[in-house]
C-alpha cells in the first residue's frame, strides 16, 4: 500500500498534469476533435458511402472506432512527451528526483496526466461522431479495459520518448515516423481479412493493430484476432516500456545532467 506522502505526490503530479493541458484547452483539446471531423466528414460521408459494408457494417461505423483510438493514442503520448522533455529542460523534473519520493509515483503521475488527456479526447470525439454515426456499444467492459491500456501504454510510451530526447524536435521524431505509421497500418480504415496473407502477417507485428481490434470488439462485437491475444500483447507492451521507464529513472539516464 502507498503511503500516504506518497499518495499526496502522485496527486500532485496528476493534478499538475492535468491542469497544464486544460489551462490551453484550445491547443490540446479542440484540435484533435476539429481533425477528427474532417476524417469523419471525407472518410466517413464522403467516401465510405462508395465502399458500402466492411465487417457487416456500413464503413462509417467500422471506422469510428479506429478514429477515437487513433485520436487517445496521439494525445496520450504527446501529453506526456511534451511535458516531461519541458520539465527536463527547464530542469523542473531535478526538483522531483531528490525528492522522497519512489520513481514509480513521478511515473505514474505524468502517466495519469496523458491518460486524462487520452481519455478526455477521445470522449469528445466520441460525441462529434454522434453527428455522422448511431454508435452501439456492445461490449463496454471491453470497451472501457481496452481505451484505458492503450492510454496507458502511449503514455508511458511518451515518457520514454521525452527520456531520451535531448531537442524539442527530437520530441516529434517518433510519432511523425513511428506512430503515425502504425496507427494508419493498424486497421483504422480497413479489415485485415482484405489484405494478401503475406501483408495480414506483417500486421500481426503492429501493436497497434491489437488495440485497435478489441476496442472495435467493445463497439461492434468483432474481431480479427482474438480478445486474448490482444490484451496479452498490449500487456506485455506496458510490462516493457514501464521496466524500462523504470531502469532509466533509477539510473539517472537522459535527466541528469
Amino acid at each position: 500500500m502507498l503511503k500516504s506522502s506518497y499518495v499526496i505526490a502522485l496527486k500532485s503530479i496528476w493534478r499538475k498534469e492535468t491542469n497544464r493541458f486544460l489551462r490551453i484547452w484550445i491547443q490540446t483539446l479542440v484540435p484533435p476533435v476539429i481533425t477528427m471531423s474532417l476524417y469523419f466528414v471525407i472518410f466517413g460521408n464522403l467516401i465510405g458511402s462508395r465502399i458500402g459494408e466492411m465487417g457487416g457494417f456500413d464503413y462509417m461505423s467500422f471506422i469510428v472506432p479506429g478514429l477515437i483510438m487513433m485520436s487517445v493514442i496521439t494525445n496520450s503520448y504527446s501529453n506526456v512527451a511534451s511535458s516531461f522533455f519541458s520539465a527536463k529542460f527547464q530542469r523542473n523534473v531535478e526538483e522531483l528526483l531528490v525528492a522522497p519520493v519512489p520513481n514509480y509515483v513521478i511515473i505514474w503521475g505524468y502517466v495519469g496526466g496523458g491518460v486524462a488527456r487520452g481519455l478526455m479526447v477521445g470522449f469528445l470525439v466520441t460525441c462529434v461522431s454522434l453527428f455522422f454515426v448511431d454508435l452501439h456499444i456492445f461490449n463496454i467492459f471491453i470497451l472501457i479495459l481496452s481505451v484505458l491500456c492503450t492510454s496507458i501504454l502511449f503514455s508511458i510510451g511518451g515518457l520514454l520518448n521525452a527520456i531520451f530526447a535531448k531537442t524539442f524536435d527530437d520530441i516529434s521524431i517518433i510519432p511523425t515516423f513511428v506512430l503515425t505509421p502504425l496507427t494508419y497500418l493498424g486497421g483504422v480504415f480497413y479489415s485485415i481479412n482484405l489484405l494478401p496473407d503475406f501483408w495480414q502477417a506483417v500486421s500481426h507485428f503492429n501493436p497497434v493493430f491489437y488495440m485497435i481490434n478489441a476496442f472495435r470488439y467493445g463497439f461492434l462485437g468483432i474481431a480479427d484476432v482474438s480478445l486474448v491475444w490482444s490484451f496479452t500483447v498490449i500487456g506485455l507492451f506496458i510490462a516493457v516500456l514501464y521496466s524500462i521507464v523504470v531502469i532509466l529513472l533509477n539510473k539517472g539516464i537522459g535527466v541528469r545532467s
